[in-house]
C-alpha cells in the first residue's frame, strides 16, 4: 500500500499563491509518476498536472497552463509539489494528489487510471 499526504492549502486572495506538497509513504516507494486533480463542490473531479518519474515529461489542464507548477523535490523521492500563483475564485476546490504506482502514466487525465489517493486539501480563493 502507498499512503499520501497533501498539505498547504489554506484561504486567500486572488492574485496570491500558493505551494502544495504531498508526501509519500507506506511500501517501498521509488519515483512513481504522480497527478493532482481538483474538485469543487458539485463538481467532477478535473484533471491539474501530471509529472512522470523522472520529472519530464509534464503536462497540465487548460484552465492552469502558465500559472501552476508541478515539480518533484531532488533530494526527497517521495514529495511532489504543486505550485499555484495568479489563483483565481474558480481555482476554488479540494486538491488531490494520486499515483498509479507505475513510472509512466499513459491516460494520467483519467482520475480512474490512479490507483493511490490523498485525502486532499482545501484551497479557497477569494475575489
Amino acid at each position: 500500500q502507498v499512503q499520501l499526504a497533501e498539505s498547504g492549502g489554506g484561504s486567500v486572495q486572488a492574485g496570491d499563491s500558493l505551494r502544495l506538497s504531498c508526501v509519500a509513504s507506506g511500501r517501498t516507494f521509488s519515483k512513481y509518476a504522480m497527478g493532482w486533480f481538483r474538485q469543487a463542490p458539485g463538481k467532477e473531479r478535473e484533471f491539474v498536472t501530471y509529472i512522470s518519474w523522472s520529472g519530464r515529461p509534464t503536462d497540465y489542464g487548460d484552465s492552469v497552463k502558465g500559472r501552476f507548477t508541478i515539480s518533484r523535490d531532488s533530494a526527497k523521492d517521495t514529495t511532489v509539489y504543486l505550485q499555484m500563483n495568479g489563483l483565481k475564485p474558480e481555482d476554488t476546490a479540494v486538491y488531490y494528489c494520486a499515483t498509479s504506482g507505475t513510472f509512466h502514466l499513459k491516460s494520467y487525465k483519467d482520475a480512474t487510471s490512479y490507483s493511490y489517493w490523498g485525502q486532499g486539501t482545501q484551497v479557497t480563493v477569494s475575489s
